[in-house]
């Protein structure tokens, strides 16, 4: 089962680097909007970090 869970967060973090740091690499925008972009991605990497430390910390629940 955890495995499971390795690999769907990978996945997610995977796709959040190429969404999110995509953007704020290789945009062509105002620096503004591209450090706005890059605070967001960085709570969801935080964000996905701390739902995947919660859930492999519960062996209990599983």
């Amino acid at each position: 089962m955890r495995w499971i869970i390795y690999i769907l967060f990978a996945i997610l973090y995977l796709l959040t680097t190429l969404f999110g740091l995509g953007p704020v690499l290789l945009a062509d925008g105002s620096f503004r909007e591209r450090m706005l972009t890059l605070a967001v991605v960085l709570l969801i990497y935080g964000a996905l970090t701390w739902w995947l430390r919660t859930l492999v910390k519960k062996p209990g629940k599983r």
